[in-house]
């Protein structure tokens, strides 16, 4: 499910922040941002960019973000975390319509890339057959919490590097991509690790694999290794549209000699009955630093055992991220 960067949503709390005259500590969906005195009022609407959002220029309302490229980025403002921008439904112009309603497009609003497309590597589009990699933060869907609430799940580590997907048609191509794209064999690190790995032959017909490539002169390689590594965080069956299991994932990992993400903890039985599947719980489990580093770690993910289909994602799989804040405020390009 792709996440709505801007979206209708109500301000459910407001509180005073100690010291600040003229702002307020807001909470819209599960997300604390901060917003000026007198601004809102609990129950009301809002727009509500999420992290990310990149706001037009020439626009009267985004003009004050100006400073910081009309990015909406992760802040602290009077030592209060703010993560996300709520502004009044008045920049509409017209009629507001219902919470929920994704209103990006009217704004003209975009996704922040960091990095442009590679260029003479791309081929095509990202193949239709397999889903594209991108989590939705927990704070965007708090109602995944009760979704998960009584069932064993596991907790992976989320790398710091760059996307890659890997795709054996049926009729038996190997088609590599990044996040967006299919890429030209050749020399990208995407294809080093489908070579690496003999993914053309050892990879079955039908299926994808999805990944982060963690190493030198990828990001800040975070994880301080020796070399471009491939870690498999999904196995998709794209003949039953299904992702593997945890047991399965990691059976077929073994079978192809794939590396995984690191699982950070199997929560099954009793365990999970009585797991706290509060944000605040989630949010301590995703600090921390990548194992023998000092390096802080991006977050966490999240899924259960056995798949399971969210309706609050709109019917895609249950999994969900929740990003270190240490991270974002100190680390994040």
């Amino acid at each position: 499910m792709e996440r709505k960067l801007v979206s209708i949503q109500k301000v459910d709390h407001l509180e005073d922040i100690p010291g600040a005259d003229s702002i307020l500590r807001a909470r819209v969906m599960g997300w604390d941002v901060v917003v000026r005195k007198g601004e809102f009022r609990v129950g009301d609407a809002c727009v509500f960019f999420e992290i990310d959002s990149q706001l037009p220029e020439g626009k009267d309302w985004a003009e004050f973000l100006r400073p910081r490229g009309f990015r909406v980025k992760t802040a602290r403002l009077r030592g209060v975390l703010s993560q996300g921008l709520a502004l009044p439904v008045s920049i509409l112009g017209g009629e507001v319509p219902p919470v929920g309603t994704d209103v990006r497009e009217p704004l003209g609003v975009v996704k922040f890339e960091p990095t442009p497309p590679e260029g003479s590597d791309v081929a095509a589009p990202f193949p239709v057959e397999v889903p594209k990699t991108d989590e939705i933060r927990l704070q965007s869907a708090l109602g995944v919490l009760d979704e998960l609430r009584g069932h064993d799940f596991y907790v992976t580590t989320k790398l710091d590097g760059t996307s890659a997907t890997f795709f054996k048609t049926l009729d038996g191509t190997l088609v590599a991509c990044s996040r967006n794209w299919s890429l030209r064999p050749g020399t990208s690190k995407v294809w080093l690790m489908a070579q690496k790995y003999d993914l053309a032959t050892v990879l079955p017909p039908g299926f994808a694999i999805q990944g982060e490539l963690c190493g030198p002169s990828v990001q800040k390689n975070r994880l301080a290794l020796d070399a471009v590594d491939l870690f498999v965080f999904s196995v998709h069956d794209t003949r039953t549209e299904q992702y593997l299991g945890h047991s399965e994932f990691l059976a077929f990992c073994t079978r192809l000699g794939l590396r995984t993400v690191p699982v950070e903890h199997v929560v099954t039985g009793e365990a999970a009955r009585t797991f706290d599947h509060s944000l605040e719980h989630y949010l301590k489990l995703a600090q921390g630093t990548y194992s023998g580093t000092k390096n802080r770690k991006e977050g966490i993910v999240i899924r259960p055992l056995v798949e399971r289909t969210s309706p609050t994602l709109g019917g895609s799989r249950l999994s969900f991220k929740v990003i270190n804040n240490d991270f974002l405020l100190k680390d994040e390009d």
